[in-house]
């Protein structure tokens, strides 16, 4: 019973998904400790009593699709938003644990021996003062302030108490990033890092970082949400992921949000805020640097690489420099590549789909490959000593404001190296462009008043 306890607590999975065979499943059901669900729930629509509607119990969606049913051999919906973790429909069964609670961890130690700025210590106090008032808080500090750092003491005070604690992101990177500084904070705590392709974890988690994506499989599982990097693509417009975490933690908890981006609706939804305008080093931001950078998809789609481009690139290969030049497209930076690897074999392409990215990433940080094109897939969670930035086409509507900071957010974050070349080539000034050195400089002003 334990390992099947230990699995589900707080989840909520396909019945004929789980790691133990049915006749074990149907057991605990039988006896009360395994709950099933329909996977598709028939609701009344509130605008009509004669009117239903119908909604996928994991991720939400309303926008279902009919199809003929070999399994029921009958019509039945199915949910198309969440396929990629199994499909279900009508007649699909969730299961979720309601047997015995499971015994939390005791022992948990906080091994960290940084230090904290007084910026960050001041935020990190009023943070653990929300979490244990359970009031929303936002972390709204600058790229490079040391975000993660001052969440410990907040993670080490609920783990203490018996909490469940989750760490969430949109991006894979970002847990890549995270997961082996926090397996170092919280050595004997039993922590998972679930992304898409992670292994597969059947132990209790006291402490869970996870895509957005994978909160879609727990309902009522979280004391304490964290939602780092709150405004990136894709949780700002999926609703799914929204509700994804939303359902994951218990109805009383209350969801905390750090980001060096804050929307105005994330700035409305919190109660407390903690703003940092310095970096943990102390200086300032990197402000980007304006170069024209005319018809450079002509010249690209003529297998010709831009001059300005060729120069940049180049001065970094000569000062021994990694650097990361992003791009408006997947198309354009493929088209770009082999001009690139003209200049130099090691230069390597990324972007969402790609199967070696983890491996692509591990590579620049290890200086195994002098740099790398990439999407907007790279603007947050990757932290490259030294790295240089260009970004070709800043002015392509791709490039908000938000991205265009977060992605000079990479420059300059080591103490080491505390600035670096940020250059945003352009086909004209966008007001996006504008909007991100502006905040920068503000950034660096504010820090001056410090």
């Amino acid at each position: 019973m334990e390992e099947v306890q230990a699995f589900l607590t707080g989840r909520i999975w396909l019945k004929e998904q789980t790691p133990f065979p049915l006749a074990v499943i149907e057991e605990f059901i039988q006896k009360g400790f395994i709950t099933p669900h329909s996977g598709i729930q028939s609701n009344q629509n509130s605008n009509s009593k004669k009117t239903k509607s119908a909604t996928c119990r994991r991720c939400g969606n309303q926008q279902l699709t009919v199809f003929q049913c070999a399994k029921c051999n009958g019509s039945c919906l199915y949910c198309r938003q969440c396929i990629q973790m199994g499909r279900i429909s009508s007649c699909s069964e969730l299961i979720t644990w309601t047997g015995p609670s499971v015994v939390k961890q005791a022992n948990h130690c906080f091994r960290w021996s940084g230090t904290l700025t007084s910026l960050q210590a001041k935020a990190s106090k009023e943070l653990l003062l929300s979490v244990q008032r359970n009031q929303r808080h936002l972390i709204y500090a600058v790229c490079g302030a040391g975000k993660t750092e001052l969440l410990f003491p907040s993670i080490f005070d609920a783990l203490q108490r018996g909490l469940r604690v989750c760490v969430t992101t949109p991006r894979t990177d970002v847990v890549l990033e995270l997961a082996p500084r926090f397996q170092q904070v919280f050595p004997k705590t039993i922590m998972h890092a679930l992304y898409g392709g992670s292994p597969e974890q059947s132990n209790f988690g006291q402490l869970i970082l996870a895509t957005t994506h994978q909160l879609l499989r727990f309902e009522e599982a979280f004391d304490v949400v964290f939602v780092d990097e709150a405004d990136a693509f894709p949780y700002t417009v999926d609703k799914s992921l929204q509700f994804a975490v939303q359902k994951a933690k218990y109805k009383h908890a209350v969801v905390h949000t750090i980001t060096a981006t804050p929307s105005e609706e994330l700035l409305q939804q919190t109660d407390n805020i903690s703003l940092i305008s310095q970096r943990f080093h102390g200086f300032p931001l990197p402000v980007p640097r304006f170069v024209g950078l005319w018809n450079y998809k002509k010249h690209m789609y003529k297998d010709k690489l831009p001059q300005k481009l060729a120069n940049w690139t180049l001065q970094r290969l000569q000062s021994d420099q990694p650097f990361l030049i992003f791009f408006p497209t997947i198309d354009l930076m493929e088209r770009a590549l082999p001009l690139f690897q003209h200049i130099h074999v090691d230069i390597l392409a990324v972007h969402a789909e790609d199967s070696e990215r983890k491996e692509k990433v591990l590579k620049l940080r290890r200086n195994q490959v002098c740099g790398l094109l990439t999407t907007t897939i790279l603007e947050r969670g990757i932290t490259i000593p030294n790295v240089q930035v260009a970004v070709v086409g800043a002015d392509e509507q791709i490039f908000t404001s938000s991205a265009l900071i977060q992605i000079s957010g990479r420059v300059g974050r080591s103490v080491d190296f505390p600035s670096g070349d940020l250059v945003f080539f352009h086909h004209g000034i966008s007001l996006e462009m504008d909007k991100a050195k502006t905040t920068i400089e503000e950034h660096n002003t504010n820090r001056e008043l410090l």
